[in-house]
């Protein structure tokens, strides 16, 4: 099984692709990076096709992650109900998701990132770092810095969960 992780932010140039790029290299420190596959999207289309914003590109460079290869898109349907896990940046991500996915699947898959911070957080939500500066962006790495090591976790324990489900399922 690959687990699929979706990160959603509204134009998906700062930082839905921010947290992709980030958890794509934790995953791949942890060794999962074989059995976990991490993509961004925005909930509009106002920057599709455009690259990442380059101060994102320039803070990810500096922490040696590589994401000149990114052009921003627009969720699908689709894309949403593949996910296994729908990561929204901030607050007015939720509802345009929960639209797509419905109730059900969205109570399932949709999480804030900031939910996986080591503790209780006063606001889950990482505000659009674009209208600012660099130590906006800053801000943004140290928010999702700070649940990374939780989501990893959670990806770990959902694939144990499933490699148990199958060696049950092939026992039988």
């Amino acid at each position: 099984m690959t687990y699929r992780i979706l990160t959603v932010c509204t134009g998906n140039i700062c930082r839905s692709p921010m947290a992709e790029y980030v958890l794509r290299a934790a995953l791949e420190d942890a060794g999962l990076g074989d059995r976990a596959e991490v993509s961004s999207v925005g909930t509009t289309g106002w920057e599709e096709g455009n690259p990442i914003d380059p101060r994102a590109g320039a803070l990810l460079a500096r922490h040696g992650i590589a994401s000149a290869d990114h052009r921003a898109r627009r969720m699908e349907a689709r894309e949403l109900r593949a996910a296994h896990l729908v990561l929204t940046l901030d607050h007015d991500h939720v509802d345009p998701v929960r639209r797509m996915l419905g109730p059900e699947q969205a109570a399932r898959t949709q999480r804030m990132v900031r939910d996986f911070a080591p503790g209780p957080v006063e606001d889950t939500g990482i505000r659009d770092p674009w209208y600012g500066d660099e130590d906006d962006f800053e801000t943004v790495w140290t928010q999702l810095d700070e649940a990374v090591d939780g989501i990893v976790t959670h990806v770990r324990e959902a694939l144990a969960a499933q490699s148990g489900a199958d060696s049950a399922e092939q026992s039988r």
